[in-house]
């Protein structure tokens, strides 16, 4: 009986441990990478600026090809928004909501309870092409979410190198125009 009310204040402890670091931790969070494209910036901004190009190139579809997308909106720039359903990758929704050509694009992400962050692109011109980065910020949701915003990177960097490097291989494997 001793050793069950030990094993108890135990588990209680670290919680109260847990819980009570996690509620000074910064939720926020920033992800970002680049890489260099061998094209100008208005090609890869215009690879970018219409979510339907995305299918070419997008990490996540190349690892969920069951993920169903539905667009909506212009075709191009502000206001295109894709939804997407997916029993491996959960379902949300992707709305630009800032292009300026050839520079910068803004988008609200929204996964429902999992959070509404933002990601961001930005095209400048590289000796002869473009340096793209790609970002991503937000606030991490529940009580957990300090713990969340600090793994963030790890979890979401990857996927970034991995959709630059689909994109670099997109564009400069494209037929100059």
């Amino acid at each position: 009986m001793r050793v069950l009310k030990l094993a108890v204040l135990i588990i209680i402890a670290l919680s109260i441990l847990v819980f009570g670091v996690g509620a000074f931790l910064s939720k926020d969070f920033r992800v970002e990478r680049s890489i260099e494209i061998a094209a100008a910036p208005e090609v890869v901004f215009d690879e970018v600026n219409s979510l339907k190009k995305w299918s070419a190139w997008s990490p996540w579809l190349a690892r969920d090809p069951s993920m169903e997308n539905t667009y909506s909106g212009p075709d191009v720039g502000v206001g295109a928004m894709v939804s997407w359903t997916s029993n491996d990758s959960g379902n949300g929704t992707q709305t630009i909501t800032k292009s300026e050509r050839p520079t910068r694009i803004e988008t609200a992400l929204d996964f429902g309870d999992m959070g509404q962050p933002n990601a961001d692109w930005t095209f400048e011109p590289s000796g002869a092409g473009t340096k793209v980065i790609w970002g991503l910020s937000g606030e991490a949701v529940g009580p957990l979410g300090g713990y969340f915003a600090k793994m963030m990177d790890g979890w979401v960097g990857k996927d970034y190198e991995d959709g630059l490097q689909r994109l670099k291989q997109v564009i400069e494997s494209a037929p100059s125009e």
